[in-house]
């Protein structure tokens, strides 16, 4: 499934970014939807955030009844005005029916650029990264008791994540295999314009690799995989292409993976 990850960290419940099946995600893997305490959107492509409004929604109608607050690039709001008013009929129905509390009320969104994220009780600091055409896309780096976690967002190799990244215990970074992209692009159509797209806004397993090794990180993770469901590569040419770069633990994302600080 499209991009979504949770972190428990510091006792607090993130959800970063939201792709088509967090909500089933979540289900799966046993957290109530009311208990999110946070949500963080790297940037507004919609395999990180067509699920946002409908995981928020069913979580209001699972139970949620205080406020979470959502952080996300400029354009997050009208994103969520857009979703309320294709639900304003529900939404105002349930509260006269149902007696529920207004969710217009209860989600709190704070756009925000490169720095701090007011996440409270975490530090949580965002840096720009490359993703042409999005204007704006957001590294994510999230300080915990056990050490620092990283997404990297969707991003072409980017010097300044090197820093950004650096001696972080988990980093969670995109990742490519050019000898896939063609694949891809006879699959879904496009043609040379998808190309251009996918090479000149990615990174690839080995760029990856390569920035894990340069950061100092203890584990690398890939994930958003490029291509994620051709059966014409498995895990080990994943494993095999960040090897090229990287000495240190990598794993390769799948859903439901868990990893444990």
């Amino acid at each position: 499934m499209p991009t979504a990850s949770l972190l428990e960290i510091a006792g607090r419940r993130i959800v970063v970014d939201c792709g088509l099946g967090v909500s089933r995600g979540l289900a799966d893997a046993g957290v109530e939807l009311g208990s999110i305490d946070a949500i963080l959107i790297t940037h507004l492509h919609s395999d990180h955030v067509l699920e946002l409004g409908p995981l928020l929604h069913t979580a209001w109608t699972s139970g949620l009844s205080r406020e979470v607050v959502v952080f996300g690039p400029p354009g997050l709001a009208a994103h969520w005005d857009g979703f309320l008013a294709a639900m304003r009929y529900d939404i105002d129905l349930r509260i006269a029916d149902e007696g529920r509390p207004d969710l217009r009320r209860l989600v709190v969104l704070r756009e925000h650029g490169p720095g701090a994220v007011g996440v409270d009780g975490l530090a949580v600091t965002a840096c720009a990264v490359r993703h042409p055409p999005v204007e704006h896309c957001h590294a994510l780096r999230i300080e915990g008791p056990r050490g620092a976690v990283v997404f990297s967002a969707d991003t072409a190799p980017h010097p300044p994540l090197e820093d950004f990244a650096r001696d972080a215990a988990l980093l969670v970074h995109e990742a490519m295999l050019p000898a896939g992209v063609d694949r891809i692009v006879a699959k879904v159509g496009g043609g040379a314009a998808l190309k251009a797209h996918i090479e000149r806004s990615h990174s690839s397993a080995a760029e990856a690799g390569r920035l894990a090794r340069r950061a100092g990180v203890g584990h690398l993770v890939l994930h958003h995989l490029i291509p994620s469901d051709d059966p014409s590569f498995g895990e080990a040419d994943w494993l095999a292409a960040a090897g090229e770069e990287f000495g240190g633990r990598v794993t390769v994302g799948r859903d439901g993976l868990e990893i444990a600080l």
